[in-house]
């Protein structure tokens, strides 16, 4: 039994394909019910993001896993198989626990360093507890990658080369505003903020913190968007709320809007931009599926900044600094505590070869006492209990020291499969050792999938 994870991101697909993916947690529920059914797996959670989907697993075959997991998202999502196998990419093992410690120490974000993301996998990993779709596996996993993004956070400064989403948009509508960023940068400034969940919440305080001068909020709920605004007061920036069917009457008013209510259908399109607007409104786009239209980019004097923008604005960057600072720090961590995981890994998978050997012995010890005292039936019984006493100490010693070695190789080095070791020293059956690979699943075979990594062994 490995973890498995069968994923897509904005690394290796179009946005337009993530929105085919994406899944609220009444979907992701329904999508781990579905994996679970499957023989081949045992475990599961799902971590959806705008940038990301995700399926980990716990599988007893690597080919049977894949494919499965392949299935139940052609199922849910209606994407034909061929599309998913040219964007779909696979970790399995040690690469799957590296995958799931990079992505939540936010290292494979579209904004390196951004700090939402390890909330959305530590809410990805309630949900599947609370589910009761979540082992002993992706928990030991879960929460090392969660101790892993916060060491990360904490200990680098990671931070400063990156920022969350929210940031980096606001970064592109103060560019698209020709403003110099500074703590009043905003100042004399409108916003419309469309939502009032955690993206949306954290919009809000950005822009709050960016010296906006007002905030426009409306939500479906307009109890929530109250609640918003109410937070927004008391850190000393004016709130007003509107119906969340008038917000398009209050286009006029503001500089920016930011839309993330995740609904499905379009917040604002061209048709809703009114005549007389502000010059460069900027609208931001944080939800997925998307919420504004992208018809609005080609409306004179409108910025649109969404997923994908925001994605190659990164790139762009990137290329021009020729660098992505502050990461060499947090991948040292992201390493140091993959050692620490993979090593109490292998001290568990081979703590029932231990167990059967210990068994073992004691089985033998037991068997030959009952022949010796067949055969000494004048034997006092104390003189008897004294002998099993001796000799059963005897084992214990003997086993002890190969035991502890045992442990200490396995927690030293997965090179080698010391459960192989057990077998030729004490004839033990042992189980086939898992191996780590990491691989785009169109580069899997379609039939008789053999991974890099993960060859199986030739007949003989």
């Amino acid at each position: 039994m490995s973890v498995l994870v069968v994923g897509m991101s904005h690394r290796s697909a179009p946005v337009a394909l993530l929105e085919q993916l994406s899944m609220d947690e009444q979907v992701r529920s329904g999508t781990t019910a579905d994996l679970l059914s499957r023989n081949s797996l045992s475990e599961a959670m799902i971590i959806s993001t705008c940038n990301r989907l995700e399926v980990y697993t716990v599988t007893n075959s690597f080919h049977t896993g894949v494919k499965d997991v392949v299935d139940v998202l052609h199922d849910i999502s209606g994407v034909d198989i061929e599309t998913l196998r040219g964007y779909l990419y696979v970790r399995y093992a040690d690469a799957a626990a590296e995958h799931m410690m990079v992505v939540a120490s936010g290292l494979d974000s579209m904004v390196i360093g951004e700090q939402q993301i390890i909330g959305q996998v530590r809410t990805s990993y309630q949900e599947a507890s609370g589910q009761g779709t979540v082992g002993p596996a992706l928990h030991q996993l879960a929460q090392s990658a969660l101790h892993t993004g916060k060491r990360v956070h904490s200990e680098t400064d990671i931070d400063d080369a990156g920022a969350s989403m929210v940031s980096f948009a606001l970064d592109e509508a103060l560019h698209n505003l020709h403003i110099t960023e500074s703590e009043n940068a905003l100042a004399g400034r409108s916003a419309l903020v469309l939502g009032a969940g955690a993206m949306a919440s954290l919009a809000a305080t950005h822009l709050g913190r960016l010296g906006v001068e007002k905030l426009i909020i409306a939500n479906r709920t307009r109890s929530r968007a109250e609640r918003l605004a109410g937070h927004a007061r008391e850190a000393g920036v004016a709130a007003e709320v509107v119906d969340f069917e008038g917000r398009h009457e209050v286009l006029d008013r503001v500089d920016i809007a930011v839309s993330a209510t995740g609904a499905g259908n379009f917040t604002i399109s061209a048709a809703d931009l009114p005549a007389q607007r502000r010059p460069d409104l900027t609208l931001i786009d944080l939800s997925m599926p998307r919420d504004i239209n992208d018809d609005t980019a080609g409306v004179a004097g409108v910025h649109l900044v969404n997923i994908e923008r925001l994605h190659q604005s990164r790139e762009e960057r990137i290329r021009e600094s020729g660098s992505e600072d502050g990461q060499s720090d947090a991948l040292s961590i992201v390493h140091e505590e993959l050692d620490a995981y993979t090593s109490a890994q292998r001290v568990r998978d081979v703590a029932p070869a231990v167990s059967a050997l210990r068994k073992h012995a004691a089985e033998v010890v037991s068997a030959e006492l009952e022949r010796l005292q067949a055969r000494t039936r004048s034997m006092e019984k104390s003189d008897f209990e004294e002998v099993s006493r001796t000799v059963r100490r005897v084992v214990d010693k003997l086993l002890h020291q190969p035991t502890v070695r045992v442990k200490e190789l396995a927690a030293e080095s997965g090179v080698v499969s010391y459960e192989s070791a057990l077998q030729e020293l004490f004839g033990l059956k042992q189980a086939e050792p898992n191996r780590s690979a990491a691989v785009d699943l169109n580069e899997l075979p379609e039939g008789d999938i053999v991974a890099v990594g993960v060859h199986e062994p030739e007949p003989h």
